[in-house]
């Protein structure tokens, strides 16, 4: 594990902003690329205009559910009040891992949690789906709600492993690190959990990766 160094505000800022437009490019890219599809066909193709379409709206629903995950996940979403719903961190959740191509299977009551705790628990969604990179099913439980949350994920998938920047970078980085947008993710996750004296297990359960939060102490 790595020495708890923390990077300067600004640099993280940065980092995670890099990340979110990471994820999103693509998405509003295809929307672009359809758009000019539907610009340039001067035959007015019916076929050709219908897969457009299918692509815009496929790629505006995965641009959306990208952009409402990383508001909980990344974000100051619902600073007004001091907790969240978990049935949105549920809704939000699914919604990502479908653009990820992944399922998710979710187990909590329905209550109301801190949003440090809803940021940590989709911070750690994010790195079990990275840990099935050929996609697969991702279990979500969730017990003591709603003083002393814990988090219960197991990542299932062909070539299941502990993602590369996750065992860097979740215990911290080392001054001479040099993050960058894929390995913030990580980092930022286990930034949260010190935040929340939460304790971070990430392991190989047979062939299924497992990554727990509990209460440290």
């Amino acid at each position: 594990m790595a020495d708890n160094y923390e990077i300067e505000a600004l640099e993280l800022a940065a980092l995670l902003c890099s990340r979110v437009c990471h994820d999103v490019i693509s998405p509003v890219g295809a929307i672009a690329n359809g758009l000019e599809v539907l610009d340039d066909d001067e035959d007015d193709d019916a076929e050709m205009r219908g897969h457009a379409m299918d692509l815009i709206r496929q790629s505006a629903r995965q641009a959306s559910a990208k952009l409402q995950f990383a508001r909980l996940a990344f974000g100051a979403a619902g600073s007004a009040g001091a907790h969240l719903e978990l049935t949105d961190a549920r809704d939000v959740a699914l919604g990502y891992a479908q653009s990820e191509k992944a399922e998710v299977t979710w187990e909590a009551p329905v209550a109301t949690i801190g949003k440090d705790y809803v940021k940590l628990l989709l911070n750690m969604i994010v790195i079990a789906l990275a840990s099935i990179p050929r996609g697969g099913t991702i279990s979500v439980k969730v017990d003591g709600v709603p003083d002393t949350p814990s988090f219960s994920l197991r990542a299932s998938g062909k070539a299941a492993r502990i993602p590369l920047e996750t065992e860097k970078y979740l215990g911290g980085v080392r001054p001479e690190d040099v993050l960058d947008a894929r390995g913030v993710q990580p980092y930022f996750t286990g930034l949260v959990a010190r935040s929340l004296n939460m304790k971070l297990d990430a392991a190989m359960t047979g062939e299924d990766f497992t990554f727990t939060a509990k209460q440290a102490g």
